[in-house]
């Protein structure tokens, strides 16, 4: 299959999906390559073909939206973002938490892929946030429509390389070599919920502390999803809670949501005096 004619059935059926092609641009070899095997799997001659085979048949539509999953990801991913998390927006909340007299710090993955997020999460108030914290725990509920990738997650088992942005000590600490791979020990598995959940349909309860929702919705999706799942994100975050998306994303309603001056697509949601931005 030649790009051209991958990009020509992408620009078509995105939009059915509630896609928007800008977003798969840059990272259509990845889902290219997917439809490919699946035309061959299917024993289809070429894309015209499959493009026939999607409108006589309604349920290869599904099919062809888990082969739009992009599942780009590594451990402290946008290393900006997760030191700003560390130094500023994690004691804020923190301190925020504890002046109420909760127990728990509550925070969202969305689109949590193998795991690497939620981890670095977990790590990151292990081993810098919350040891100033003594009587918080956090607490990570992490989502993803795909199954495969959230097994992973549960194995926490990764190549080297998906840990390069990891500050070396903490891989020294947190991992263990196993056949080839570094998997996290288990002591920094613990508080992470793993659920199966398209953001498009199903959402965890709130409220939560903090949310990131990066390089999902706000990249993939058309614009009446993106302001459908943003309103759906808003209404699980208690206000003063912080939002962070990926850095080059734009909310599609900004209102009622201050941006941090540090910028990293990082947003406080209005309603307490918490600062993000020191």
């Amino acid at each position: 299959m030649q790009d051209a004619e991958c990009v020509a059935l992408l620009r078509w059926a995105l939009p059915r999906l509630g896609l928007r092609w800008p977003g798969f641009r840059k990272v259509r070899r990845q889902v290219c390559k997917r439809i490919n095997r699946r035309i061959k799997e299917l024993g289809l001659a070429d894309v015209a073909a499959y493009r026939e085979h999607l409108e006589r048949v309604p349920e290869e539509w599904p099919r062809l939206d888990a082969l739009c999953r992009i599942t780009i990801s590594r451990f402290y991913r946008d290393r900006a973002v997760f030191d700003h998390l560390g130094a500023v927006v994690l004691p804020t909340l923190a301190g925020a938490a504890a002046a109420r007299e909760e127990p728990t710090l509550r925070c969202w993955s969305a689109g949590c892929g193998s795991g690497e997020e939620p981890y670095s999460l977990a790590l990151l108030w292990a081993l810098r946030v919350g040891p100033a914290f003594p009587g918080l725990s956090l607490e990570v509920v992490a989502t993803d429509a795909d199954q495969h990738l959230l097994a992973r997650a549960a194995r926490g088992c990764y190549p080297r390389g998906a840990l390069r942005e990891l500050p070396s000590e903490w891989t020294c600490r947190a991992f263990v070599r196993e056949h080839g791979n570094e998997c996290l020990r288990s002591a920094f598995r613990r508080g992470i919920l793993f659920l199966r959940q398209d953001i498009r349909s199903l959402q965890p309860e709130g409220p939560f502390d903090l949310v990131l929702c990066r390089n999902l919705a706000f990249t993939y999706f058309d614009a009446r999803l993106q302001r459908r799942t943003f309103l759906d994100v808003a209404a699980r975050m208690r206000p003063g809670a912080v939002l962070v998306v990926g850095k080059d994303e734009q909310l599609p309603d900004p209102a009622g949501f201050e941006p941090s001056p540090a910028g990293l697509g990082v947003y406080r949601k209005g309603g307490a005096p918490s600062s993000i931005g020191a």
